[in-house]
């Protein structure tokens, strides 16, 4: 009955996942980051999951976390917040790793406090661009009202990114 139930949920995130992917240009993966909120577009994202065991790996830096074995591969792990300057993330019951794409070539992820569901664009407009790195690439408020801004991140750039790349001390 178990294997049944996990063959229904599998088979749901499927359908669902090519749903989001149909409307692709317009849905975002959101979540929340040192107090932040972030919008990844969907084929930027490899996979969500909870923390494993991470393996810290000396004289790197603190945003650093170390490794995690993921199904057989090492991944590296990066602390988001505090890697974007604000306090470390507690690790808890909704904090999750955010994998990125295959297509980037790089076994890493993003640790995020928690995730905040798909969203979609059409209920965000652009807000006036704030001074931001490099990696972000487009600034969003809710249209239904708040002043909370949405940060659309650009893993491509962030990947690429000098300080990101400079992990060691």
């Amino acid at each position: 009955m178990a294997k049944e139930n996990l063959k229904e949920f599998q088979e749901a995130l499927a359908r669902r996942l090519r749903d989001a992917s149909a409307v692709e240009s317009t849905a975002r993966l959101g979540f929340e980051s040192g107090g932040q909120r972030y919008l990844l577009r969907l084929e930027e994202a490899g996979e969500v999951l909870p923390v494993p065991s991470l393996c810290p790996v000396p004289l790197t830096r603190s945003w650093f976390l170390g490794l995690a074995n993921v199904r057989g591969n090492l991944v590296a792990v990066v602390d988001f917040a505090e890697f974007a300057g604000a306090a470390a993330t507690a690790l808890g019951a909704e904090t999750r790793l955010v994998l990125f794409a295959e297509r980037f070539g790089a076994r890493s992820s993003l640790l995020a406090a928690r995730m905040l569901g798909l969203k979609n664009l059409s209920g965000f407009e652009a807000c006036s661009r704030e001074p931001a790195p490099p990696w972000v690439r487009a600034c969003y408020v809710e249209k239904s009202g708040g002043d909370v801004v949405w940060r659309e991140l650009d893993m491509g750039e962030l990947i690429a990114n000098e300080s990101f790349l400079q992990v060691n001390r």
